[in-house]
């Protein structure tokens, strides 16, 4: 008499109540907040949760029209925008050589540029709102973007300079016979192959900057307020206005994913690369 085997469908039904019960750790926060922007402040408060009611757009409306989120956004978007352009335009060569060349001090400079991202932002609050008090530029984008720049361009030659390492030196070889410089090589060969992790590296800054809230409360007071520091203006005491801050949330997570999903190919080459040899 043949004798089932079981054991492999166990296994995978149990891996699919793993993976349901993960994607339900992930998603039911984003599910919580919209729900929540889409409620009363009563029903919002309600002990315990209401999970049917009838939904509203008045904190939509009053976070937009009223409490100014949407010129918020735009000074978020502009930063995060800025500092992305900044970063890539200035870290992906800086990787390149880093990848490429070898000169005195290239260790150094990796490991300054790499410890960089290792300091803890608070520590540097204070400092840095010193110095652009001295220099006029509180409440300023450009002091966000620069600022950013400082934390988002070690991201970029980090993952730019693996990338880069990972495409074949004889590309630059058969180049250089051809009379190529090594700008042209940088442009028109390496940069084009290492795509992947510019998009990854995109992305992480862009999200860096659009999330970042520390600078923007220190900094910022009215006309370069970004989002996240407007959402956190909210918190007034034991006011605690749920339905605003949630919708305020969730406008601001919303370009993150319309980015994310723009560049999602890219993104995944990039960060499996080096997987497969």
């Amino acid at each position: 008499m043949a004798r089932r085997t079981v054991g492999p469908k166990r296994s995978l039904g149990g891996q699919i109540l793993l993976l349901l019960a993960i994607l339900l750790f992930c998603v039911f926060p984003f599910y919580w907040m919209v729900t929540t922007s889409l409620k009363t402040q009563v029903v919002a408060l309600e002990s315990p949760p209401v999970w049917i009611f009838q939904p509203t757009l008045e904190n939509y409306r009053e976070v937009l029209f009223e409490d100014g989120v949407g010129f918020t956004m735009i000074n978020s978007l502009i930063v995060a925008v800025g500092t992305t352009i900044l970063a890539l335009g200035l870290g992906t060569p800086a990787a390149f050589a880093l990848a490429r060349f070898e000169f005195r001090g290239k260790k150094h400079l990796w490991f300054w540029f790499i410890t960089n991202r290792m300091v803890s932002p608070i520590v540097l609050a204070l400092p840095l709102f010193l110095i652009a008090r001295s220099l006029g530029l509180l409440d300023t984008r450009i002091s966000l973007i620069l600022i950013y720049l400082t934390f988002n361009l070690p991201i970029v030659i980090w993952i730019c300079t693996d990338q880069f390492r990972s495409i074949p030196r004889e590309l630059d070889e058969a180049a250089v016979l051809e009379g190529a410089s090594p700008f042209r090589i940088f442009r028109s060969i390496c940069l084009p192959l290492a795509m992947p992790g510019v998009a990854v590296s995109a992305i992480f800054s862009f999200i860096f900057s659009w999330n970042e809230l520390l600078y923007a409360i220190v900094l910022t007071r009215n006309d370069a307020k970004t989002a996240p520091a407007m959402a956190v203006s909210f918190m007034e005491g034991y006011n605690l206005p749920y339905g605003k801050i949630m919708a305020t949330s969730t406008l601001i997570v919303i370009p993150v994913i319309i980015f994310a999903l723009i560049a999602s190919k890219q993104l995944v080459r990039g960060l499996t690369m080096g997987a497969v040899k």
